[in-house]
């Protein structure tokens, strides 16, 4: 059995006002065979950007509110929800209020989101 706290996770500061940080999957702490998973911190304000890829996904708010953009479909999103993405659609999570919303996210198959360097090279999911 292998157990690590998320507190000792490091993680990424992203452009859009968030904190990833990968627990399961490629370098990171835990290593699964198939999926990937993780703790987001988006700040107020901030969001995972508007981006799609081949994996289907599932994201459940920890604690927050938000809402949630899914190809042209906006709802609400709050603590408890749980958010299931098929693979290839549009997707975008925003924090809309003043408090942290916490969120965690697992993906299959497992791979490094590429978003995500995109991103942080400034491209245009920032």
């Amino acid at each position: 059995m292998d157990i690590i706290n998320v507190a000792d996770v490091g993680g990424t500061e992203f452009p859009a006002g968030r904190r990833t940080r990968v627990l399961v999957g490629p370098d990171a702490p835990l290593e699964a065979e198939r999926f990937v998973m993780g703790h987001v911190t988006i700040y107020p304000g901030g969001s995972v950007p508007l981006h799609s890829h081949e994996q289907e996904e599932v994201y459940f708010i920890a604690a927050g509110e938000g809402s949630i953009t899914v190809n042209e479909e906006i709802q609400k999103v709050r603590t408890g929800d749980c958010i299931y993405i098929r693979p290839q659609k549009t997707h975008m999570l925003k924090n809309t209020t003043t408090e942290n919303l916490i969120m965690m996210f697992c993906y299959a198959p497992k791979k490094v989101a590429e978003h995500w360097a995109e991103e942080l090279k400034g491209g245009d999911n920032a």
